[in-house]
């Protein structure tokens, strides 16, 4: 399947605008500007990655969405959640940076990962394709700086 990067990034953008949370004043909602960009992780022979515009991925290309958070008034915001959903046609690798998100399975209760379910008696890991989305908290964001947050994502 070829999916154009528009599409994913309208998406996206669209869920993760709708995400942002957990701010401390109502001010601070106007002075988080998010810029959120898709690109094709591609391996060297010495497993080096390379990050090039995705403007269409395939089946089994890994897509990495990394999205910017700046903060645009002088003074610091602290306490955000920020939200990146996977896509229902990719799964999420196990990459992503910070390291410090949690994860969700039903879009609601996230929790560090890996996330760990318990079937027979046994606790197991959940599987990486069930996985909807990525939340990171983002503690203290000076004036006028920014954040990134990143996952990678295979195309199923």
């Amino acid at each position: 399947m070829i999916m154009t990067a528009k599409r994913y990034l309208k998406i996206l953008m669209t869920t993760t605008i709708a995400s942002i949370a957990c701010l401390h004043s109502a001010q601070a909602t106007d002075a988080l500007k998010m810029e959120l960009q898709a690109t094709k992780v591609i391996r060297n022979a010495d497993g080096k990655a390379r990050y090039v515009v995705a403007s269409s991925a395939q089946s089994g290309e890994t897509v990495q969405y990394r999205a910017t958070y700046t903060n645009t008034i002088n003074q610091p915001i602290s306490d955000v959640a920020v939200t990146l959903p996977i896509p229902a046609n990719m799964t999420f690798t196990g990459e992503a940076r910070p390291k410090s998100a949690q994860a969700t399975i039903d879009g609601k209760n996230f929790t560090d990962m890996p996330l760990m379910r318990k079937v027979d008696g046994r606790v197991i890991k959940v599987p990486l394709t069930e996985y909807k989305a990525l939340r990171w908290n983002i503690k203290w964001l000076p004036a006028n700086k920014l954040a990134d947050v990143s996952l990678n994502t295979v195309i199923n």
